[in-house]
Parts: structure tokens; sequence; C-alpha cells
């Protein structure tokens, strides 16, 4: 197996500092975004715990397969599902007790998105409403479900596209790391192809960007480093209201 990865963060056109945080460890063949929320830079401090346990648990575990896990195994899932479920709940935990040690830290949180390839799979653990897209010959899809507030008034009953864009909590998450000191993780399994690529970014590219530009892009670029670039570039081109950060990898069996 062979995975291209390229990644990129940047600070958009409002904020003045990234709470944004991206990991690639391509040794253990483990990618994770993190968008970090909270008062000051408790957000930047929330998503770089988030990255640091993954790296942390990831590099231990993949040494030492008998190492001491913190978390029961689900029988509902195989070692691999379980390892990412694992990593990111070891994260929350992190999180929420750092958050719960000093007043200036209280409420920070973050959600995240992780991709880890493992035999001939990929799997995609996340919680919040950081996003994965999987792009194969020349057609995005959308695997995350965002853990939005506004995702939950879709699935209740539809609404109107001008109700969607004059909804008044569009970034209220009801799901992310930190909040509680336990977290639902989601995890979805997919078969990956020669040459299809993952998309990991945080909401300032997904909430700046089409789904369709996106897609325009990825089949414009097969450079990855510069397929990054672009989508970043056009997400602070619209308006950059949030930090933005994109990574991207393609899978070679």
């Amino acid at each position: 197996m062979k995975i291209d990865v390229a990644g990129l963060t940047h600070v958009g056109m409002k904020r003045n500092h990234n709470e944004d945080n991206f990991l690639l460890l391509p040794e253990q063949q483990l990618f994770v975004v993190a968008d970090g929320m909270g008062g000051h830079s408790s957000g930047e401090i929330a998503s770089k715990i988030a990255v640091e346990e993954l790296s942390e648990f990831f590099s231990m575990t993949g040494k030492d397969h008998e190492a001491t896990w913190p978390y029961k195994m689900d029988k509902t899932r195989n070692y691999d599902e379980n390892r990412l479920a694992t990593g990111i709940k070891l994260a929350n935990v992190r999180i929420f007790e750092k958050a719960s040690s000093e007043q200036r830290f209280r409420g920070m949180g973050t959600t995240i998105v992780t991709l880890h390839f493992a035999g001939a799979s990929a799997y995609i653990g996340h919680v919040g409403d950081s996003r994965v897209y999987f792009f194969r010959k020349g057609f995005l899809r959308q695997i995350t479900e965002d853990h939005s507030l506004l995702n939950d008034y879709l699935k209740a009953k539809k609404l109107t596209p001008e109700e969607i864009e004059a909804f008044p909590h569009k970034n209220v998450i009801v799901r992310a790391l930190g909040m509680k000191d336990t977290v639902q993780v989601d995890v979805t399994r997919v078969d990956p192809m020669d040459g299809d690529v993952f998309l990991l970014c945080s909401d300032g590219l997904s909430g700046m960007v089409t789904d369709p530009q996106i897609q325009e892009v990825l089949t414009r670029h097969a450079d990855l480093d510069a397929a990054c670039s672009t989508l970043i570039e056009m997400a602070n081109a619209h308006g950059g209201t949030d930090n933005v950060t994109c990574v991207l990898t393609r899978f070679h069996p």
C-alpha cells in the first residue's frame, strides 16, 4: 500500500489566530483534522491535544500490539475500528480533564475527523462537523454526517433552501471532544480502489466552498499539494470567515 498525502492550514481572512490542527502520520497510515473551539487560545489547545493524543496512541499501539488500552474492545467493531475509536475517546478524556482543571480552559473543545488505512480498508472516525469526503472517478461524496443542530433539523423535517440559509444556529454543534467525559464516536469503513482520494477538512472549507466546487478542483488538480492550496485559496476568496484546514490522501494498493 502507498498513500500520497498533502496537508495545509490557514488562519482565514477574519480570525487573528488559528484554532485548527492537523496530523499526518504516514508510518501509521493515520491522518487527522481537528477544529478547536473556546475562548482566547483554548480552542487551539484542545485541537492540539487531540492530534497529539491520536499520534501518541497510534505510535504506541503500532509498536506494541499487546499494549493495554484504556477502554474495553467493542465486540461489534473489528480491531482497527476499535483502535480508531479508542484513540478518539482517549483524546476526549484528555481535553475534558484539561478543561476541568483551570477556569480559563472551561468550555473548550474540538471537532475531529480521522482517516486510517489498514489492510485493504479505510476507516473514518469522527465527532463534530468537520468532514471527510470521498472522491472516485470524478465524483465526490460526503462520508461523515455533521453532528450539528442544523443537520438535526434537516433530519427531523425538510427545510427549504431559504430556511437553511436563514437558520440562526448554523455553527452550533451537538457533539464534540471535551464537552463530556465520554463521547460517542462514529466509525465508517470504506473499501478504496486505486487512485481514490479522501479529503479531510474543517468547516472553514466546507462552509465556504460548495461540494460541486470541491469536486471540480479535485478533477482539475491531480497534484494533491496544488489541490490543497487551491481549495484554501477558494475558501478565503469566498470570505474566509473561519480557519480553514485541508488534508488530502490518495490510495494506491
